[in-house]
């Protein structure tokens, strides 16, 4: 089982490359983080860049060898696993003064973390041999930070042979992704995303390390990312029955994130993290039953009482105070801080233009973008090399990407070999389709549109590596795209991790002079667009069906105003009333926004 980190955030991951190695740069300092298993190639990639940097033997796995997947994603975590071992042992191994890593390591803690409290009374210390005794026991006490590893469960193509037969369904993208994650060395969890695979869900009972020991030990973890209380429940309940253990689950807020945006049916972070508050204990009372039956019904010993189960939350969280608030409020075991980490290169990996593109970012470069060939709402950023490229292909007259590593297909309107539509073979069929349909001029300028708005996803997301560290042929040729959340607008430049961590820690203050609301605001704010949208959308043609939605999206935003009316005195205490009688009026405000949107809906 990993040990728990000593601090109280994690790193959540990011597109593919932006925390592909983001273990190598922050697990020393004991700070967990997430990398992608999605893309092999750039996992392989990443491999022999590291290999070469720190002098380890570099086998390369072809694409020809059997399971080359699993075997590039075990290959790649054993690597990582064996590095940020040696990190730490050079760590330990630094003398206590300023400038060291040991040093560093010791003041990134929380300042009530009970190692931070040790250190400093190391500090203090004068007796000599009792400030040894004492550097001793700090040194023992270093652990590392998690690595953990995310799989976005919705991406899971079928995988065929060189003869073009189709591959048994164990060789498709999550499950080979998740087989090499159960095949390496690291002692760490798996992160899934964007919702439930039957399919993927069921092979974690072919592997022994997701299961607990008689001890309630597990080698291997499991984490659900969720937007809300039902979908923890429905999913924990799923893979109870199979006898496989949730460690934690991770509340995300729907739309105040990075990449894709899961939206609730209106259901705000504030109410959805009261209800984990009222029934976490219940919920895992009731899954370690179903887990004990399922496990001894396989003949499996298992141990008297639950292992833990954490909860944590993340999603736009942007200062010290809502941090504390969340941990302390609703009793979360920690918090994640994506976004922010974009703009501190000892953590993530954006190449120079990027990141520069980034630290000048405003709210009106931060958008909602339909470019996802997944057809899912994904958090972006204007203006990027991947967009420019979209559109000089376009102005050219070839739309489309080449679509070469082929994550993303899914589309099979044109027959049964699936097709991502942001490829060039997808687009030129659709829009010779839509050319044929004898469409009124603005309807299919419309459709157009939608069709040329898809952008590759599978290099964007991928090529900040490959620019940052100049791997492959043709680096610096390659479009990136990047999915930071709207919290970005509120924090400009270029920070050093200690920095970060001391904003989280509200030891610093890292963010501009735009004026930013509480989070629970932020996301309300998205969610009232999104809705306003969502109903002109759907207003010339609304269906019963699509009324019951958007009524049912607009008075869970009301009550969720009134649940943040009741929470302003805890939200802030006695001396930050100007603060508490500010978010009033702001929640008012979308009060009035609501009540005014809904007397022109469409009445049934």
């Amino acid at each position: 089982m990993a040990t728990p980190s000593p601090h109280s955030f994690h790193i959540p991951v990011m597109g593919l490359a932006f925390s592909i190695d983001s273990p190598l740069k922050v697990a020393r300092y004991g700070i967990s983080s997430v990398l992608s298993l999605a893309d092999d190639r750039l996992l392989e990639e990443m491999r022999q860049y590291y290999a070469a940097l720190y002098q380890k033997t570099f086998t390369p796995i072809s694409d020809k060898t059997e399971d080359y997947r699993a075997k590039r994603v075990t290959a790649y975590l054993n690597l990582v696993d064996m590095l940020v071992q040696e990190q730490l042992e050079k760590v330990k191994a630094e003398e206590f003064a300023p400038g060291t890593q040991l040093t560093k390591y010791f003041e990134m803690l929380p300042n009530a973390s009970p190692l931070r409290v040790l250190y400093d009374q190391m500090l203090q210390t004068t007796d000599e041999p009792y400030r040894q005794y004492l550097q001793d026991q700090l040194r023992e006490a270093l652990v590392p930070g998690s690595i953990d590893v995310n799989i976005m469960t919705k991406v899971d193509k079928t995988n065929y042979a060189a003869d073009g037969s189709a591959l048994p369904s164990e060789y498709s993208d999550a499950l080979a992704a998740l087989r090499g994650f159960a095949n390496s060395t690291l002692r760490s969890s798996i992160v899934f995303s964007a919702g439930m695979n039957p399919r993927l869900f069921g092979y974690l009972e072919q592997f022994a390390c997701f299961q607990p020991d008689a001890q309630g030990n597990l080698e291997k973890q499991v984490i659900i990312k969720v937007s809300d209380y039902r979908s923890a429940a429905v999913q924990g309940k799923l893979l109870a029955k199979k006898g496989i253990w949730v460690s934690e689950f991770r509340i995300e807020s729907g739309l105040n994130c990075g990449g894709h945006a899961f939206a609730t049916d209106g259901l705000l972070m504030g109410p959805i993290l009261e209800e984990f508050k009222t029934n976490r204990d219940n919920l895992a009372t009731e899954l370690w039953t179903m887990c004990q039956q399922a496990l001894q019904t396989k003949g499996v010993a298992t141990p008297t009482h639950a292992p833990q189960q954490r909860i944590t939350a993340q999603g736009g969280i942007g200062t010290a105070a809502e941090h504390k608030f969340l941990l302390e409020h609703y009793g979360l075991n920690a918090t994640g801080w994506g976004t922010p980490f974009l703009l501190v290169p000892e953590a993530s990996t954006v190449d120079a233009l990027t990141l520069t593109q980034l630290v000048n970012a405003t709210a009106k470069d931060l958008y909602l973008s339909p470019i996802s060939p997944l057809g899912v709402p994904f958090n972006a950023l204007r203006s990027t090399t991947s967009e420019q490229l979209t559109q000089a292909r376009i102005a050219k007259d070839k739309p489309g990407s080449p679509c070469i590593k082929k994550h993303l297909v899914s589309n099979t309107e044109f027959g049964e070999e699936p097709l991502c539509t942001a490829s060039r073979k997808y687009q030129r069929r659709k829009l010779d389709q839509l050319q044929q349909q004898d469409l009124a001029p603005a309807v299919l300028e419309a459709e157009k549109t939608k069709v040329l708005a898809k952008e590759c996803l599978c290099e964007g997301l991928a090529n900040s590596a490959t620019l940052l560290y100049n791997l492959g042929k043709k680096a610096l040729s390659r479009p990136v795209a990047i999915c930071p959340g709207p919290n970005l607008a509120f924090f400009s430049g270029i920070f050093k991790l200690q920095e970060m961590v001391d904003h989280i820690y509200g030891r610093f203050n890292a963010l501009n002079q735009t004026y930013r609301p509480h989070m629970f605001i932020n996301e309300l704010k998205l969610y009232i667009d999104y809705w306003t949208n969502k109903k002109a959308e759907q207003l010339e043609t609304l269906t019963d069906k699509q009324e019951k939605y958007l009524q049912t999206f607009w008075q869970n935003l009301r009550q969720g105003i009134q649940y943040y009316k009741e929470q302003l005195p805890t939200l802030f205490s006695k001396d930050e009333l100007e603060r508490r009688v500010l978010m009033l009026e702001e929640l008012l405000q979308a009060e009035d926004q609501l009540l005014d949107a809904a007397l022109v809906r469409v009445r049934s």
